[in-house]
Order: structure tokens, then C-alpha cells, then sequence
């Protein structure tokens, strides 16, 4: 198999009775589920194009593209709402019953649901950064709090910032990456969406709800989780504190933990080969008789 996966040439469409779901296809073999992050410019292809090659050579991979992120067909609603119903009609559609996920950051708390509301469908699950509750450190996290700040007043400068407080190193965040994420973040169906996930009043109206509510966080409800679980984690991780896996890591009834360190929220990126080797080896992992 060739390692020169491009754009073009993994792209492909899914028509639904709520718009096209886009998505990337890679490889040959088991499936294997990847569910991108949110903030400004975000897409499927962005999170996970450099791990394609690696995955591919193992996988059927599928970077399924979220309503609501200015790749597949808009959503009315909010896009982690929109998230679930998506998964299920990507998965229906292709005729797949059961897939192992990755899921970065969002992509990690629906993956995460989803295999909680869909125990057979999901064997392993892998999350990056995000799941869980911050048990000593503020919350929302100081990239969340920024990533507020852009959606509200959408500048270049916020962008540069939300950016730095993604990664561990710096050099990382290169003149393409703010091109290519201000095109896609300042389009506007992609703006009124971020703003009904991240805009201020979006996010007190949120935290109101949740206090008159008598339904559990989903975080509460992990002992429920059946998939075998690895839970991967940036140590300098600015946007979902590390001590936010001190939950999931007891209340997962299968679940190992991987912290990489000099890491911030993008593992896959930023500890591409370590992530890509710790990952490959718990999936590919025999299970015990």
C-alpha cells in the first residue's frame, strides 16, 4: 500500500436523510472509527492526516467529518448533540456493525457516549485528552477560556493563541496551520455553529442546564463503558488539565492510560510516533481466551 494519502484521494461522501457526512478512507482491514475535535478550523482530515499512513497499513480507516465543522452538510443543531445522531447514520449507512474508535478531544466524549448508548458496536475505544473531569485544576481549562475569546471576537491574533495553548512546543503552530485554520474558522455556517458550542451565553445557558438537571454528567457514567479502552494524554496538556483522567481512569472497568510527556492537547501531532506505536499495539493486541 502506498503511504501517499492525499486529500483528494481519501475523500468521499455519505448521502443521509440529514445531508452528506464527508469523510476520508484509508486502508484495508478491520474498521476503525476516527472522530475529530472542535475549536476554530477544525476538521477530520486536519487532526488525523498525518497518522493515516501508519493506521492505514493495519485499518479501514474512517475520518468522519462532524456537522457543524464546515466539512459535511450543516447542522441546525448544536454540534455535540448533532455528533451522536451522525455516528450512527455514518456507521448504518456503510453497513458496519461494529468498529473500533478514536476520538480526539470532542471526538473522545462521543466516541465515549456512543459506546456507552451502543455496548456490541464498539470493541476498543481510544481517547485523546479531553474525557473525564478536571478534579484540581479550574475548569474550564485556560485553551478552552480562549477558544471562548475567538469565538466571541474571531481575530487572527486569538487564533495565534488558542493555537499556542494547543501544543508543548511552539514550532508546531507554522504560518500554513493559521492560513489553513482562519479560512475554515471565520467562514460563517462554521462560526454560528462554534458559537452555539463555545460562544459566552452558549456556554452559561450550558452550565445553567446542567445544574437544574437530575440527569449524570456523562463522566459519572463511565463504569458502564464495556469497549476496552485506552486513554491517551498530553502531560502539559492546557486545554483538558491531565488530573481530568483521574475519574475515568478508576471508574472504566478496562482501561489502561497512557501519558506522553512535552505534550500538550494534540498527541496524535505532537507525539506522532509514540501515540501511533502505544495505539497500534493496543488494537491490534490478541485478546486473552
Amino acid at each position: 500500500m502506498t503511504t501517499e494519502l492525499t486529500y483528494e484521494s481519501t475523500s468521499r461522501e455519505l448521502a443521509t436523510d440529514q445531508g452528506l457526512l464527508r469523510y476520508h478512507e484509508a486502508g484495508d482491514g478491520p474498521p476503525l472509527l476516527l472522530l475529530h475535535g472542535s475549536g476554530p478550523g477544525v476538521t477530520g482530515w486536519r487532526n488525523f492526516r498525518g497518522n493515516l499512513p501508519a493506521l492505514a497499513e493495519h485499518f479501514r480507516c474512517l475520518v468522519l467529518e462532524f456537522p457543524g465543522f464546515g466539512v459535511s452538510d450543516p447542522t441546525d443543531q448544536h454540534p455535540m448533540v448533532a455528533a451522536g445522531g451522525a455516528v450512527t447514520r455514518f456507521l448504518d449507512g456503510l453497513g458496519l456493525h461494529q468498529v473500533d474508535v478514536i476520538g480526539n478531544s470532542m471526538g473522545g466524549i462521543i466516541g465515549t457516549q456512543w459506546a456507552m448508548a451502543h455496548p456490541d458496536r464498539v470493541r476498543r475505544l481510544v481517547t485523546i485528552g479531553g474525557i473525564g473531569q478536571s478534579i484540581f485544576g479550574p475548569s474550564p481549562g485556560e485553551g478552552i477560556k480562549l477558544l471562548m475569546e475567538f469565538t466571541e471576537d474571531p481575530t487572527r491574533e486569538r487564533l495565534v493563541q488558542w493555537l499556542h495553548s494547543m501544543v508543548y512546543d511552539p514550532a508546531l503552530v507554522t504560518e500554513e496551520m493559521i492560513a489553513e485554520r482562519w479560512a475554515q474558522a471565520t467562514d460563517p455556517d462554521t462560526l454560528a455553529s462554534a458559537r452555539r458550542m463555545y460562544g459566552k451565553a452558549a456556554m452559561e445557558a450550558r452550565t445553567k442546564m446542567s445544574a437544574a438537571s437530575d440527569a449524570p454528567p456523562y463522566w459519572a457514567m463511565l463504569h458502564r463503558l464495556r469497549a476496552k479502552t485506552l486513554i491517551t494524554w498530553g502531560r502539559d496538556d492546557r486545554v483538558s488539565p491531565v488530573d481530568m483522567v483521574l475519574v475515568p481512569m478508576r471508574t472504566i472497568p478496562d482501561v489502561q492510560v497512557h501519558i506522553f510527556p512535552n505534550c500538550g492537547h494534540w498527541v496524535m501531532i505532537e507525539q506522532k510516533q509514540a501515540w501511533e506505536n502505544a495505539v497500534l499495539a493496543f488494537l491490534t493486541r490478541k485478546d486473552s481466551a
